[in-house]
Formats: structure tokens, C-alpha cells, sequence
């Protein structure tokens, strides 16, 4: 196999991975905090998912491509393929996290889904270092 199609689906792996962390990050905030999981408060976790979304922000705010995207399109372009793969894992991995809208769709839902995770900060705000877990105290 070539290497640089290999490389390709191994970015597309790690873009997808990445959105689903971005996405189901969220989904995890919002159960945990109906269902009282303290881990998903924890502060190393709030802020790996609050900086993955304010990337991803910044740079539709800046109107620059994705990295992710840019690389995988360059090592597509280096192993002779086409822009977007055609192999199984590619081909499935780009049909799973790419879509034809404007870039003016893309700019709101990501704006607007960053602001939705900065007001998880808020309304369900991550455990700080050094505070216990049980707020709850005996008098």
C-alpha cells in the first residue's frame, strides 16, 4: 500500500476521532451533569473540550481550511490520489465528517456549537483542583 494513502486515512481516523470528541464530549457533559458524574467535571477533560471547539472556531472565524483537513489533502495529492480518497477507510471516514454546505452554514454551527460548550462552563462548571467532590457537609 502506499504510504502516503495510509498516512492520509490515518489523519482522517484522527479527524474523525476528533470531532467525536468535540461532539460526544458534549453529549457526555450534559449527562453527566443530569446524572452526577463527576468525571465529566473534571477540569483537565473541561478544558481539552472547550480548546478543541475554540480551535475549530478560531479557525472558520479566520477563514482558514482545518489543518487536519489541509494535511490529508496534501498526503492524498503525494500518494497520486484525488482530493477526497476512494479506499473503504478513507472514503467512509471523509463521507462521515465532510459535508457540501456554504462556508457560511459551517461558520454559524460552529460558532454557535462553541458557544453552546462556553455555556457548559458556566452552567455546569468543571471541579477545580483541590475541591472536594461532596458539596453536601454534616453540621
Amino acid at each position: 500500500m502506499n504510504p502516503y494513502l495510509l498516512l492520509a486515512d490515518v489523519v482522517a481516523m484522527f479527524h474523525a476521532v476528533y470531532v467525536a470528541f468535540v461532539v460526544g464530549g458534549f453529549a457526555l457533559i450534559i449527562t453527566g451533569a443530569a446524572r452526577r458524574w463527576q468525571w465529566t467535571r473534571a477540569l483537565w477533560f473541561r478544558i481539552a473540550h472547550f480548546g478543541a471547539i475554540a480551535f475549530v472556531c478560531i479557525d472558520e472565524i479566520l477563514g482558514r481550511a482545518c489543518p487536519l483537513t489541509s494535511l490529508e489533502s496534501r498526503l492524498r495529492a503525494a500518494g497520486g490520489a484525488s482530493k477526497y480518497s476512494r479506499d473503504f477507510v478513507g472514503y467512509w471516514l471523509d463521507r462521515l465528517i465532510f459535508y457540501d454546505f456554504p462556508p457560511r452554514v459551517f461558520l454559524f454551527a460552529y460558532v454557535g456549537f462553541g458557544l453552546l460548550v462556553a455555556a457548559t462552563l458556566i452552567l455546569v462548571p468543571p471541579r477545580l483542583p483541590g475541591r472536594r467532590r461532596d458539596t453536601h457537609h454534616d453540621a
